[in-house]
């Protein structure tokens, strides 16, 4: 018994490296790819790939929560929310969290072998984007913006695995995504912003000001919107819109949540996207069964 308690302690870190104790990021990924396999199959896609994009979206996450540590090592510690996680503090070397990233992309690209060769070309973008972004917050002022294609790229590869192509109304989505994104990730960011400005990191929080709060409810507005042109170029029929609705009343409501700025309104604001990305797909679903 005791001679496993090494191993179970040193699985239990890596676990907590990849947020697998914080699903959160892990949904945010997958409702937008719910949506487009979905939408791409027509309301009825086949379960193997959905299966495949499932585990594929968590696998992805988790080795992009292991890149971005390792892009944070100097920067973790010197932040109230992060010096705690294990690369940060110590518990886990550099090398271990690439090998870790390494090991679930290489299972993750396994599993698309057999879908479309067009998904397996869009897979290497998304490796780029999921790899690269982390480091985007050195130089670039609106890094939300980057994640935001990160985040949506299960869409234009959701499209690819059941058309064989992405249509118009894939990249419409993936805008609205990146909209969305803009918006609760400012969210998350005005949870960081005085330990951001005082080690340099760049945040839409910070471009945005004293506009922060304008911005994440304009994000909103641009999301809804471009959701609602997709529910029009897929012919979705009421019952979408009404989903979509509800996502709308959810999204105004985080206005109560972040215009005091508080940290612990900012991220509840932050985590209850969960719920609006639910609504847009219980939307999507119930279009599919009338």
């Amino acid at each position: 018994m005791t001679s496993h308690a090494p191993v179970a302690s040193r699985l239990a870190l890596y676990a907590r490296l990849v947020r697998l104790d914080r699903p959160i990021g892990i949904l945010l990924l997958l409702w937008p790819t719910l949506w487009a396999l979905w939408i791409a199959g027509d309301g009825a896609p086949a379960w193997p790939v959905v299966a495949i994009f499932i585990v594929g979206t968590t696998l992805m996450r988790s080795a992009g929560c292991a890149i971005n540590d390792y892009a944070d090592r100097d920067v973790d510690p010197h932040v109230e929310r992060t010096r705690d996680r294990p690369l940060a503090s110590g518990r886990v070397s550099g090398r271990e969290a690439l090998l870790i990233a390494g090991g679930l992309s290489l299972v993750s690209f396994l599993l698309i072998l057999r879908l479309d060769p067009l998904v397996i070309e869009l897979s290497f973008v998304a490796l780029f984007l999921a790899a690269s972004y982390p480091f985007t917050k050195r130089f670039f002022a609106l890094p939300q913006a980057y994640l935001g294609i990160a985040f949506g790229f299960g869409i234009p590869m959701g499209f690819a695995a059941l058309r064989g192509e992405v249509p118009p109304v894939g990249w419409v989505m993936l805008a609205a995504n990146i909209a969305w994104t803009v918006a609760y990730d400012t969210e998350y960011a005005m949870v960081d912003r005085d330990d951001d400005l005082r080690i340099g990191i760049r945040t839409a929080a910070i471009l945005f000001g004293r506009f922060d709060v304008v911005a994440v409810m304009a994000c909103h507005a641009v999301f809804i919107v471009l959701m609602a042109v997709v529910g029009w170029m897929a012919r979705l029929d009421a019952a979408y819109f009404v989903g979509l609705g509800v996502a709308a009343v959810l999204c105004a409501w985080q206005l109560r949540l972040i215009r005091d700025r508080s940290r612990a309104g900012c991220f509840r604001a932050f985590l209850h996207n969960n719920w609006v990305g639910a609504a847009v797909f219980a939307g999507v679903l119930a279009a599919a069964l009338t």
